[in-house]
Parts: C-alpha cells; structure tokens; sequence
C-alpha cells in the first residue's frame, strides 16, 4: 500500500488529523534538507512536502520564492532531489510528496519522471499548475505504479469542480484555503467551515488545508474541520532565520514541534528512522546542521 494512503488509514483509525510540512529541497542545501527529514520523522510528523525549486513559482508567496531561488544558485535539480529521497528511503519510511511544477517534470520527460520519483521512494506528485483535465494521462500512469497524484481545490471551485477533482484525485486533496499565494496569514478565511464541509460530503478522500497557515491555534482550528493541515512559509522562514547557524535543524524542529503540541500532547515518533544511541543524526553520518 502506498505511504500515504496507509498513513491516512492509519490516522483515520486512531481518531488524529495529518500534520504535513513544507520544505523547499535544498535551502539552505540538500545535506540540510535531508537532516530535517530526519527530524521531522523523529517528531512525527505525518507527511513531508519537498518542494522543488523553479525560477517562476507562480503558486508562492515571497518566502517560498525566495527560498527557491537560493536553492536554484545551489544547482539543485530533480535529480538531486531524487537522489535525497532515495537516500532517506534508508533511514525513514515518512511519505514524502514532491510539489514541482509542470515545466521541471515536462524537461526531464513525464514517464521518467513518474517511474524514477517512484522508484526512488516518493509517494505522491503535486503539481500546482497542471490542471487535471491536461494531466489526465499522467495522473492515469502514476496511478498505474502506485505513485499519487495531489489535486486542488479553493473557495472558487464550483460544485461541479468539486465532483471532477474529487473524482480524479489521488492521495489527498488540497484545499487551498485562500485566494491568493502561499504565505503566514495571522487569521483564517470566515469560509473555511463551509467550504471544506462541502467538499467532504462530496469525497470519502482526505482533505487537507494549506496556505496561510503558520500558528498552532490554526493547525488545531483547521485539523478540527478537514483531514490534515501543511504548514510552509512559516517553516522556511524559520529555517531562512538560522542559515548558518549549527543548530538549524534543532530550531526548525522545535518550531514544528511548537506548531504540532496542541494537537498533539502526547505525540509519538512514528516513522521508523534509524539512530544510533545519543546520536543526533542517522548512523552513517554526523556533523554540524548547516
């Protein structure tokens, strides 16, 4: 079974909501990126986005802009990022999710893309701007190798948008749950309730709420309505404020852990991730985090 459909059983079953992090692959480098898969592994975190840079991220707000372009500097690219996940797959069995747009995916070919980012241990594709009715073929060949494909929906999809992506959709939905690109936002649209509750009663698939989410009062408001909840802006920001800091990761994963606490009060690791006793990093390699 999928990692991500076994996740939302898994959750479903224990009465919890997914808690789902953001991070963009490669900033502040791919070494980095890897030790916060770690730990957010360790602190259990359900799901981890990894975001693939592009120089025209027209989904995001400023921090995730600008965190792409530094990893662009760094040449990372979706090979590298593969290459990550391959070597994470090692160490943790957390569903990983790759946000990319189309173009990236469209250079490297499209049943490269899905056969290697499946092959390598990511569990599901979200591609903001590939619509579903042009992706139909490439939702249909992921699908086909168990690779999910992630499908919006926002306060402006009509009920019959509704019923489409529901359908077509994979893995979870994302309900984008602004008019607007990503970023912190200090309240949460009057609408939520309403539009989520008419979402769920047209799909028995998870719906998970992104953008604009970036305190812990939110994720508990948003995970009392929907299926999960991804924090990203504010999570990159956090990491953008310890670039070159030896306890990055440290700090990022109290951050999270600070977001995680009010829903969580007696959460556990549970992602396998494999550590030697009193270290702080996986077995095969140590050292400074960042």
């Amino acid at each position: 079974m999928n990692r991500i459909d076994k996740k939302f059983k898994e959750l479903k079953k224990q009465g919890k909501k997914a808690f789902i992090v953001f991070i963009t692959a490669g900033y502040p480098d791919l070494n980095v990126t890897k030790k916060l898969i770690f730990e957010f592994a360790r602190l259990g975190v359900d799901i981890i986005e990894l975001g693939v840079p592009f120089s025209d991220p027209l989904a995001d707000g400023p921090i995730i802009q600008e965190a792409s372009e530094y990893s662009l500097k760094k040449k990372t690219n979706l090979t590298g990022i593969m290459n990550l996940v391959k070597e994470a797959r090692k160490e943790t069995d957390i569903p990983i999710c790759l946000m990319t747009y189309y173009n990236p995916v469209f250079c490297f070919g499209e049943d490269k893309f899905i056969k290697e980012a499946s092959a390598c241990g990511v569990d599901a594709v979200i591609i903001p701007d590939l619509t579903p009715e042009e992706g139909r073929q490439f939702i249909k060949d992921a699908n086909k190798i168990g690779l999910r494909v992630v499908c919006f929906l926002s306060p402006t999809s009509a009920l019959k948008r509704i019923k489409f992506v529901s359908k077509i959709a994979s893995g979870f939905i994302y309900y984008v749950s602004l008019t607007g690109v990503t970023g912190a936002r200090s309240a949460l649209p009057q609408d939520i309730k309403k539009n989520i509750k008419l979402i769920k009663a047209h799909t028995n698939k998870p719906v998970c709420v992104g953008f604009g989410v970036s305190t812990n009062s939110q994720v508990k408001e948003l995970q009392s309505i929907a299926d999960g909840v991804i924090v990203g802006s504010a999570i990159v920001k956090k990491i953008k404020d310890n670039i070159g800091k030896a306890d990055l990761v440290k700090k990022v994963g109290n951050f999270v852990r600070e977001l995680m606490n009010t829903n969580y009060p007696n959460h556990r690791v549970n992602h396998r991730v494999n550590y030697r006793v009193g270290a702080g990093l996986p077995a095969q390699k140590r050292g400074s985090d960042s």
